[in-house]
């Protein structure tokens, strides 16, 4: 019997299987509000047979987002356009859809990745002033973002928990924090983009209190019976930044406040970092995780095929697999993995009759 099709609980939410579509952002927003692409890509992931369908990074301010396409979840407008996607999907899928909920810190206000994904001037139409733990740009070229004061993460913070009011208004079944690949929540983690001298900088601890503080704020007020994790880079891949030690200890910590899942990633904060890709390259971050937290761990990264997530799970080297640009261009990937290892999924009545001539059905 596959491990991969086998039910997972992230909370008190239990998924069909161990597939996870991690967030992916489209650019396709209109002012923070959700478009029509969004209905038809979420509803094209939402028929794929996964466990859990994550939407996008999603700002919960407008200074929060990565481009002026992002989507975001801070007003009425943008709750709306969002649940009317989330309806026309949900008429057709009962699979359990989750947010993640984001600030982009100094690496806000860019272009479409399309357009080259430069930094935008904060003087330009479609641009603004970021904002950091330090006046510490991403980059030579990038604009240097304004510090944060306390009323500044003052202010973060109560927006993180009207944007996690707003996901439950929507009936979301989850959320994911974004604390990963050099996002606003990363940038304090980090000692790297992180030179204060006051509560939220210096030591460990003081690093990892914004993280910790959002963490327990959005939890107070999201349905206990709905999941609440956070996504980490597990290393900065610099020397001096981030690591797979300090990770552990945040992980300890986030255990300790009943975080519901930790999802594993890495990089992303700094241009200096040397990644060494290939398949399976960050799973053994979420293993060393996974030995020291009781909540499920998600591994990402260049999973692609169908055995090797099997044997991930199979070895207990993550509870939890996320598919991003995989199944992004192969939507029905967790049709063939379930063909592949004698499992079943979830799929369309509309769709029963797709299987190959002699092959037996993966969907039902």
């Amino acid at each position: 019997m596959s491990q991969l099709f086998s039910p997972l609980s992230l909370g008190q939410v239990t998924l069909d299987n161990r597939i996870i579509i991690a967030p992916m952002c489209q650019y396709s927003a209109n002012n923070g509000a959700a478009s029509d692409w969004h209905t038809i890509h979420l509803g094209q992931l939402s028929l794929s047979g996964a466990g859990l369908l994550i939407l996008e990074a999603t700002a919960v301010n407008p200074e929060g987002r990565i481009s002026y396409g992002d989507l975001g979840l801070w007003n009425n407008e943008t709750q709306q356009a969002l649940g009317k996607s989330l309806k026309a999907v949900r008429q057709y899928s009962p699979m359990p859809i989750g947010i993640q909920l984001a600030h982009a810190g100094r690496k806000a206000s860019t272009k479409k990745p399309w357009d080259g994904g430069d930094a935008i001037a904060p003087d330009d139409v479609n641009g603004w002033q970021t904002l950091g733990p330090s006046a510490i740009g991403y980059d030579d070229k990038s604009p240097v973002p304004k510090a944060m004061s306390q009323s500044d993460i003052d202010s973060l913070i109560k927006d993180f928990v009207s944007a996690a009011k707003r996901a439950d208004e929507l009936g979301l079944d989850l959320i994911e924090l974004h604390g990963a690949h050099g996002y606003l929540l990363h940038q304090f983690l980090s000692p790297l983009s992180n030179k204060r001298d006051d509560n939220y900088g210096g030591s460990l601890e003081n690093r990892m209190r914004l993280l910790l503080d959002v963490f327990k704020a959005v939890r107070a007020v999201f349905p206990s019976n709905k999941a609440v994790g956070v996504r980490i880079s597990a290393t900065d891949w610099v020397e001096g930044g981030w690591d797979l030690e300090q990770s552990i200890v945040l992980s300890k910590a986030l255990d300790e406040l009943g975080c519901d899942f930790i999802h594993v990633s890495t990089a992303g904060l700094s241009p200096e970092q040397q990644i060494p890709v290939k398949p399976n390259f960050q799973v053994p971050f979420a293993t060393a995780i996974k030995e020291a937290v009781k909540m499920p761990v998600i591994a990402v990264g260049l999973i692609t095929q169908a055995q090797q997530a099997e044997d991930i799970i199979s070895e207990h080297q993550a509870d939890g697999v996320a598919l991003a640009r995989g199944i992004l261009y192969n939507p029905h990937w967790p049709w063939h993995a379930a063909a592949e290892l004698g499992a079943t999924v979830t799929a369309p009545k509309q769709y029963l009759r797709s299987s190959p001539h002699g092959q037996p059905s993966p969907i039902k």
